[in-house]
């Protein structure tokens, strides 16, 4: 089944401990499109400038996402330029270029609207609230957000909570989002604003995922936290995209199962964990474009390994 993310495709300037890389092809709508192509069909919006080249395109396009939502605008694309020489866990972002994402007016092509899943990528709440309005036909929405958008723009990121099957955000934004320090509390002042049920990334941690009263998933039970494992990792290259890796690994199974059920979530954020954790192995989206999907089930086996009782 098809997920339509909307979101950003950039350019990324990095330097970690690892070394540094100068305009690699990044964005969140790019690293959720590589993971989630190796589950199901992928289409994407976006726009770039026209530095970004048939090349960079192909990237996506040799993984069959289909790329005709991106808008070619006159300018130049999103730049960031970001470090982790002081924190791997935490990038310190030295420089932000907008540019023609500055402009950015999603707009959906009639072919994309049957899609039945539908991601909203890091972006302004207003645009997202826009394409939830004209996407309300999908089975399935998840969305993600941070600390710029929850402080500087609660009201328009309210309406968009309302709609939301599943929040995918980090602990702190979490933290932040809920008002609360202790996260328990938190994700239960978060269910509350409207989501159906909140997943949390703890980075190099897993990720825990918490349910609302009106999830589906337990067919309206009561629904215990749950947790899912992180790899251990010798190296991390660089960690910029891992959260948006591990929404694409997450969504892309989910919209591969025949239902939305409490097994498949589960198994969800075990290839979101597969994911982000291929994605840190290099430099920007460079190993999500060369895996294979016996890596990722042979991953996911490790990843099963971890975490079982005997």
């Amino acid at each position: 089944m098809s997920i339509l993310v909307v979101g950003s495709v950039a350019f990324d300037s990095i330097e970690t401990p690892a070394g540094k890389r100068e305009r690699c092809l990044g964005g969140a709508a790019t690293y959720f499109s590589l993971a989630a192509s190796y589950f199901t069909q992928v289409r994407v919006i976006a726009v770039v400038g026209e530095d970004f080249t048939a090349e960079q395109e192909a990237v996506l396009t040799s993984r069959g996402v289909d790329t005709r939502g991106i808008e070619h605008a006159s300018g130049k694309s999103f730049h960031w330029t970001g470090s982790y020489l002081k924190n791997l866990n935490e990038a310190q972002t030295l420089k932000t270029e907008l540019n023609v994402f500055e402009r950015f007016t999603p707009q959906i092509p009639a072919d994309y609207r049957d899609s039945e899943f539908l991601f909203l990528a890091n972006i302004d709440p207003s645009l997202q609230e826009q394409v939830r309005r004209q996407m309300t036909a999908v089975r399935m929405v998840c969305g993600d957000t941070m600390n710029y958008w929850i402080s500087g723009h609660a009201k328009n990121l309210a309406r968009v909570l309302e709609s939301l099957d599943t929040l995918l955000i980090n602990d702190g934004e979490a933290k932040l989002l809920g008002g609360d320090p202790n996260l328990l509390c938190a994700a239960r002042k978060i269910l509350s604003m409207g989501p159906k049920s909140l997943v949390v990334k703890h980075g190099e941690y897993g990720a825990t995922a918490f349910f609302g009263q009106r999830s589906a998933i337990g067919n309206g039970g009561a629904i215990a936290p749950f947790r899912s494992p992180a790899l251990p990792l010798a190296e991390i290259v660089d960690p910029t995209g891992a959260g948006d890796s591990f929404a694409g690994g997450f969504f892309g199974h989910l919209a591969s199962q025949p239902a939305v059920t409490l097994k498949a979530f589960r198994e969800a954020m075990f290839y979101g964990g597969v994911m982000g954790s291929f994605a840190v192995e290099r430099f920007g989206t460079d190993r999500l474009q060369s895996l294979t999907r016996a890596e990722i089930d042979q991953r996911f086996s490790l990843f099963r390994e971890m975490s079982h009782l005997e």
